[in-house]
């Protein structure tokens, strides 16, 4: 163990029923350093990092504190040891203030009752020092999920952390607020805080890294100081082989050919307006803009899921009233949403029952009774089509990686056999190859005819896997281009306009 090292985890190992998460896995990370935890979905990351919070106890290995040899019973055993965690799906209190979320642990009392006066003044104290311009009032859920983030590294703070581990924390956020998180988290660095930074994203970690560990299988897979490694170099290691490149190539597509739908100035409720466009069959149609610029929203109504207030949109030439996602399944729609744990999945359910869920109809017997039988046998062909990894089509969906859970809920929508799909940030938080095979997905469906909708933030993935891109700004469409013009700087100009 090296005497610099503030932690230092050794040969960890932990299995579960049928899986070898991790095998005799070395970590370690000095005070005041930044480290890129990489790895694919299922390489380990988020096992290693629950053993480090106290949530999962290892089979074997050994866990050093300050040179001290630890081992957390509980995960407020690690935060009294100074360990936080930050995860992608922020665990607030939505209802309480900022105040009174980053304090929860240890509310101050006045006798029995909230010492409410303390707690806004050691709140206020706390977000001051870290120059954090939000209110100890303000209540949670009205403030933007950039704001949360904050909230949730002031209440990581309030633990007197010595680690703060961030899982993917600029997932969900725009450019200009996580170019804001990389302030803090240098901030952070120079007041001796340390901390593990997992992402996907090759330039954050270039940005604020200075040392990457990358676990692949369960197992070390190499590591170094971010200076010294290539991007190759680190995706051989995230791989186990070079990656030309992860966008697949397309065809270049009629621009005359048939429209499947035709959206024409539609406008919801503030969000949305006089939106207007066109797809054609067999295309994949990008959508690019800034958080907030509508994108989703969009999207939604023209699901179902919201409402619209005016303009229309037809079907193969036809006009369509679409007032519920009942209405959008029936014309052949198919919707992966943004936020596949809340709105795309039902985590306790098993793959085979999340994929079948929306065709429950076709699988009934003869007493109205669902087929097992037929639900195991459509899942475990898309399991084998799509590459889902899991040992069994009844495993829970939330046991799965982030990327085996995306395919499952794209296999969900493929086996309505829709005509269009409509895919809202589908490779968010999902590793490199698990990219590559959604990306092979979207250009079979749109070769075999299927009309393809992709809403992205990541720039590059728009203009490396889409036909045509169309750019929203403020709920407007600001403007379109088909691949062979489409630039970064020609979006992004378009994407700002009236910003």
């Amino acid at each position: 163990m090296s005497k610099e090292s503030l932690l230092s985890m050794k040969n960890i190992s932990k299995g579960f029923p049928g899986v070898r998460a991790l095998e005799s896995v070395d970590f370690s990370i000095d005070k005041g350093e930044v480290i890129g935890l990489l790895g694919e979905n299922g390489a380990g990351k988020s096992t290693l990092m629950k053993i480090l919070s106290g949530e999962y106890i290892p089979d074997q290995g050994e866990i050093y504190l300050e040179g001290e040899k630890v081992s957390f019973n509980n995960t407020k055993h690690a935060q009294d040891l100074g360990i936080s965690i930050i995860h992608q799906e922020l665990n607030l209190l939505p209802f309480l203030t900022v105040a009174e979320n980053v304090y929860i642990h240890s509310l101050p009392r006045k006798g029995i009752n909230l010492d409410r006066k303390k707690l806004l003044q050691d709140t206020k104290l706390l977000l001051e020092e870290l120059k954090f311009a939000i209110n100890p009032s303000s209540v949670v859920e009205d403030m933007t999920v950039a704001s949360q983030q904050l909230v949730e590294i002031a209440k990581a703070l309030s633990f007197n952390s010595k680690i703060i581990v961030m899982d993917e924390p600029t997932s969900a956020i725009t450019e200009q607020e996580s170019k804001k998180l990389f302030d803090i988290i240098c901030n952070l660095k120079q007041k001796g805080i340390s901390i593990i930074y997992i992402s996907h994203r090759m330039e954050e970690i270039y940005e604020i890294c200075d040392r990457v560990v990358v676990l692949r299988d369960g197992k070390n897979a190499g590591e170094g100081k971010t200076r010294d490694l290539t991007t190759d170099e680190i995706v051989k290691m995230l791989v186990g082989r070079e990656v030309k490149s992860i966008y697949p190539s397309i065809e270049k597509k009629n621009t005359n050919a048939e429209v499947v739908m035709e959206v024409n100035s539609l406008s919801a409720k503030d969000v949305v307006h006089q939106a207007s466009f066109k797809l054609h069959r067999g295309e994949i149609l990008g959508f690019s803009g800034l958080m907030g610029a509508g994108r989703t929203e969009l999207m939604e109504s023209i699901f179902g899921y919201r409402k619209i207030d005016s303009g229309n949109i037809s079907i193969n030439g036809k006009y369509v009233s679409i007032k519920s996602t009942r209405d959008a399944i029936k014309l052949k729609i198919g919707f992966v949403p943004e936020d596949r744990r809340q709105q795309g999945m039902i985590g306790e359910f098993s793959v085979a029952e999340n994929i079948s869920i929306v065709v429950l109809k076709r699988l009934l017997g003869k007493f109205k009774n669902i087929k097992s039988s037929k639900e195991r046998d459509i899942a475990d062909e898309y399991i084998s089509k799509l590459s889902i990894k899991t040992s069994d089509s009844k495993n829970k969906l939330s046991n799965l990686s982030g990327g085996n859970q995306q395919k499952a809920i794209i296999a969900k929508w493929l086996e309505t056999m829709p005509e269009i799909l409509i895919l809202d940030e589908p490779t968010r938080g999902i590793d490199i190859r698990a990219k590559q095979e959604i990306y092979r997905i979207m250009n079979e469906l749109a070769e075999k005819g299927t009309s393809i909708i992709m809403v992205s933030s990541e720039l590059p993935e728009v203009l490396g896997v889409c036909h045509r891109v169309v750019v929203m700004a403020k709920g407007r469409v600001t403007g379109e281009f088909v691949k062979e013009e489409a630039t970064a700087e020609g979006v992004m100009k378009l994407a700002t306009e009236g910003v």
